[in-house]
């Protein structure tokens, strides 16, 4: 089975990327034919600033080695490195209807929000739909923000096959339930956009003083507190196991919890779960060129994939001669 997944390079990746994201990529990787890239194309449509844009792409190339993901067992490349996907996205933009990108959800969000409208943001999921049917993706993990552009990428797949003959596999969502919206520190969902987040390698003082502000309610220590609505409640779950969540949910229903103190043990579970990471983080960052070199092999090794997809499709539409 083959699965796809991409990470935008829009600022520092958070516990929400991990959870989310980055850590069911490291498990398929031993399981699948797993395809994962660095999405700094899509990522033009909320970065203008070249030297962020950059930096942040190997800064995520960085952070997902460090966490694990090994390129010798997988696809991992920068999407702008494998040019094939921008050809696609032209093709498939003349089989996709204007009514369809105009239904969808985020882009409507983003421009309610201020954000200036523009082609790239509108075609966005023609792009999106370029980077899975590239590589005859079977299963896309996406989060509940997402599921509308993987419909439409499967809704773009079977008009351009039912145009010009069976070409694309036609993919599938996955989405855990489970882990759909993981919660900021303001209760919101995790997110750059919100500035709410808790960054994967945050410093050891900042990481403190974030965790210490996530908003939770004004009931006192003598009431009894709801777990389930509990922005903490559902951080913390993230870092313990089954038994530890029910204990720490009867402390909950229990007069005497003080949220304080489940803060303070928040922010240990998150320092010391991460602490095998930040070593190996620090020593590829004084290596940039190694993780360039990593990067541009991994590009080469997909270009070959997508060009298998690209030379059907150009066949197809009459593009060969």
């Amino acid at each position: 089975m083959r699965v796809l997944s991409g990470i935008q390079p829009s600022g520092s990746l958070h516990i929400g990327n991990y959870f989310a994201m980055m850590r069911r990529m490291i498990r398929y990787q031993e399981e699948h034919t797993l395809f994962v890239f660095i999405v700094n194309l899509h990522a033009l449509t909320s970065v203008s600033d070249a030297k962020r844009l950059s930096a942040d792409t190997l800064t995520a190339a960085v952070d997902f080695i460090s966490l694990g993901l090994d390129p010798e067992k997988c696809f991992f490349w920068v999407q702008s490195d494998v040019p094939e996907v921008t050809e696609l996205t032209w093709i498939l933009s003349n089989v996709t209807p204007m009514g369809l990108l105009e239904r969808a959800h985020s882009y409507k969000d983003k421009t309610a929000k201020g954000i200036s409208p523009n082609h790239g943001l509108f075609a966005y999921p023609v792009l999106m739909a370029a980077d899975i049917l590239l590589y005859q993706s079977d299963v896309v993990p996406v989060g509940q923000d997402q599921k509308q552009h993987l419909e439409m990428t499967r809704d773009i797949a079977i008009r351009f096959n039912n145009a010009f003959g069976e070409t694309f596999t036609i993919p599938e969502a996955e989405i855990d339930e489970e882990l759909a919206v993981i919660p900021g520190i303001d209760g919101q969902k995790m997110s750059k956009s919100y500035g709410n987040t808790i960054d994967i390698f945050e410093t050891e003082d900042v990481l403190k003083k974030k965790v210490m502000s996530i908003v939770t309610d004004s009931r006192g220590v003598d009431e009894p507190k709801d777990p389930d609505s509990d922005s903490l409640f559902q951080l913390m779950s993230l870092f313990i196991d089954a038994d530890e969540r029910e204990a720490l949910r009867d402390r909950y229903i229990t007069p005497g919890l003080k949220y304080s103190d489940v803060k303070k043990e928040l922010f240990e579970k998150i320092w010391e779960f991460y602490a095998p990471y930040r070593e190996k983080r620090e020593g590829l960052l004084k290596n940039a060129d190694t993780v360039r070199d990593i990067m541009k092999a991994g590009a080469e090794k997909t270009r070959e994939e997508a060009m298998k997809t690209l030379d059907l499709v150009r066949q197809r539409v009459g593009l060969k001669y």
